[in-house]
């Protein structure tokens, strides 16, 4: 491999970028391409799908063969109240390989005997945060319905364009969520990113049936970047 390109590849996944390297089989030449570059054609839409995917595989674009080497971070779930709905949530997350970290400033509901064998910080969220701050691989489920606690993580998944975002509430409390934050400066366009009510409508009516409807929208998150830009259905 180019050591250029060594470099460049090392550098993205060090900060949790997503990158392919593409290497043209006919000459052995290697480039970096990173999500969001601008690539035309056959090849700039196989990368595309290398980035949905994750697949490392070798295709032919304008009549060369390359071979695609996928390197995206590892998705994880940040989860903001250590409720019930967390408990089912968390290990079922992990199941599915979503490392998962729970916050809650309440003491009384963020322990390790609720919680065990999990990242639990009893801190408010804008404190864990600034410590390891949210990002394109994050997705973000605020289920505390404490304005107190969920509006900050809510902005900053925003901020951070974290790939999922939801929230727990009826369309009532989430109206007035909106104007809360807009009135934080969040865009019309970024608040309505936002899952609320959380989770695929599944009918659910207890917490482990929540959870389960939050995992399956953050997983149909995830697989289905990209594809509204490409004039596909999300």
């Amino acid at each position: 491999m180019d050591p250029y390109a060594l470099k460049t590849l090392n550098a993205e996944r060090r900060a949790r970028r997503a990158a392919v390297l593409v290497t043209d089989l006919g000459d052995g030449r290697d480039r970096v391409v990173r999500e969001g570059d601008k690539v035309a054609g056959e090849l700039g839409a196989a990368i595309e799908t290398a980035f949905r995917t994750g697949r490392s595989k070798a295709v032919e674009a304008e009549g060369r063969p390359f071979f695609l080497n996928a390197h995206l971070p590892q998705p994880r779930l940040v989860v903001i109240g250590a409720v019930h709905i967390s408990q089912a949530l968390a290990p079922m997350a992990r199941i599915a390989g979503y490392p998962v970290e729970i916050i809650d400033p309440r003491t009384a509901f963020a322990t390790a005997d609720r919680f065990p064998d999990m990242p639990l910080h009893a801190e408010w969220p804008q404190d864990v945060l600034a410590r390891q701050p949210l990002d394109g691989y994050t997705a973000l489920a605020a289920v505390t319905h404490d304005p107190k606690i969920d509006d900050f993580a809510l902005k900053a998944a925003l901020d951070a364009r974290c790939f999922y975002v939801g929230a727990l509430g009826s369309r009532k409390t989430h109206a007035k969520r909106v104007e809360r934050l807009l009135a934080l400066g969040a865009s019309a366009d970024d608040v309505a990113r936002i899952h609320s009510p959380i989770g695929v409508d599944i009918g659910a009516a207890n917490p482990a049936e929540i959870a389960v409807a939050v995992l399956a929208e953050v997983i149909g998150a995830f697989r289905s970047r990209g594809l509204a830009r490409r004039g596909e259905a999300a």
